[in-house]
């Protein structure tokens, strides 16, 4: 159980986060270890991670942020360009017909 003071500061520093504010290490190292314990707050501090990289989102992206779907690793976001046909490409064609 996290206390309503450690709360408020957790919450304060996933903002600073999700605004590309300086966060120090020793911020950064607390809230990590709250995130390892505590679900919630790893996921306050998902969320402050893809607001920070993704800057303002509307629509369905802003949707999924909120909900907290998705990586928050740019490097995983899905490219418009992948097509489940060409993955389905080299398959057998019992599984291409299905």
């Amino acid at each position: 159980m996290i206390t309503t003071t450690t709360r408020l500061r957790l919450q304060n520093i996933c903002d600073r986060i999700a605004q590309g504010e300086s966060v120090s290490l020793t911020e950064r190292v607390y809230l990590q270890k709250f995130a390892d314990r505590d679900r919630s707050v790893l996921s306050w501090m998902n969320r402050a991670q893809r607001r920070q990289q993704q800057g303002a989102v509307t629509g369905l992206d802003k949707l999924l942020i909120d909900m907290d779907l998705g990586s928050c690793d740019p490097g995983d976001m899905h490219r418009r360009s992948d097509d489940l046909s060409e993955w389905f490409g080299n398959a057998d064609p019992w599984l291409r017909r299905d």
